[in-house]
């Protein structure tokens, strides 16, 4: 069961991406010969007009195939013949796409499955009640400069866009630990240096609470939109570890690994309520992702068409297709060998238990 929720889910994170590159080149009067989800070999297929629909066998990924995407041809509604900024919408759109499905997860999530909103200031500290009745604190935070009502703008340079960015942090920092924290205090940026977290009765890293908005359209859209950018934040910082080789290569993972997670995820949950929550929180992790990589100026992404049409704009006449076509070939020759090692890593997971 919980692999047919990772293949629906997947499924849908693709289905979502191709359908915004869809959608807008319709709009854009471009003509679009194929429009399919999943890959390989066809498993249904359907022709309305003068577009085939597809359905195929390997829920990996899926396309949508326009008229002369990679060569000059003389129909007038090709890709390459659409004026520049319909061709630009289309490229952008299909990732666009994604952080609207992303958000959407993340308004659903926080609607359904938060009892408030929560916030990122400060509402209090740790305290315990000593033999005589009394209240003492018992947090390093406020002993060390942290004070009721701040907001947390970052710990250690990494920014604090919600309550997922503590959670983040918490998960990699320890105790003692003298840290430098950014609060807005009265309206003012205050920089706090030497900041240890930890409750002194327990020994817990988080000894302080924060406050959470009652939910109501504007704050769970405010709520939806901050832990948003938790996720683009982190996945940003993912891909930079990535592309400068401190990323370990067994971390790499692939199509077979998303599937993988989101089953698991689905199952180990322990109730029907939880897995809903944790694969709405998934998906909008990996939609965001795919949004994001999609727009990279890499060569046979959108990114990277998208900025031989910016090279355009600045040349005022277009790259030669054969040359662009080229360069895309280069790329996706790369990305296929990543996406080949990703899968050989998550197969090998698979198999070790790993």
């Amino acid at each position: 069961m919980g692999v047919i929720i990772a293949i629906i889910v997947f499924g849908l994170i693709v289905t979502v991406h191709e359908f915004g590159h869809f959608i807008c080149a319709k709009l854009s009067g471009i003509k679009v010969l194929e429009f399919s989800v999943g890959m390989g070999p066809k498993l249904l297929q359907k022709k309305k007009g003068e577009t085939k629909y597809s359905l195929r066998a390997l829920p990996i990924g899926g396309y949508c195939a326009m008229e002369g995407e990679d060569s000059t041809n003389n129909d007038p509604r090709s890709f390459r013949n659409a004026r520049l900024w319909k061709r630009m919408i289309v490229l952008v759109a299909g990732a666009l796409m994604n952080f609207v499905l992303g958000f959407i997860a993340l308004v659903v999530m926080v609607c359904a499955f938060e009892k408030n909103v929560p916030t990122t200031v400060v509402r209090d500290f740790s305290k315990m009640r000593n033999e005589d009745q009394s209240i003492s604190y018992v947090s390093m935070s406020h002993e060390t400069g942290l004070q009721i009502d701040d907001r947390f703008l970052s710990v250690d340079d990494t920014k604090v866009f919600s309550d997922l960015d503590l959670v983040y942090i918490f998960n990699t920092i320890n105790s003692d630990e003298a840290h430098t924290v950014v609060v807005k205090r009265n309206g003012e940026k205050v920089r706090l240096e030497n900041v240890v977290f930890k409750n002194t009765a327990d020994g817990g890293l988080v000894d302080f609470c924060i406050y959470g908005n009652k939910k109501n359209p504007l704050t769970v859209i405010k709520g939806s939109g901050e832990r948003f950018m938790t996720m683009s934040h982190v996945i940003g910082l993912s891909l930079k570890q990535l592309f400068t080789g401190k990323m370990k290569k067994d971390d790499v993972s692939g199509p077979v690994g998303v599937v993988s997670v989101i089953s698991e995820t689905a199952e180990q949950s322990r109730s029907v309520s939880e897995a809903i929550e944790n694969i709405l929180y998934l998906m909008a992790l990996i939609t965001i992702n795919v949004g994001i990589f999609n727009l990279l100026p890499i060569p046979g992404l959108d990114g990277g068409r998208l900025m031989f049409c910016l090279i355009e704009l600045v040349r005022r006449k277009p790259v030669k297709p054969e040359h662009e076509g080229y360069v895309h070939l280069a790329g996706m020759v790369l990305l296929f060998g990543i996406m080949i090692f990703a899968t050989y890593n998550d197969i090998v997971k698979l198999v070790t238990g790993g």
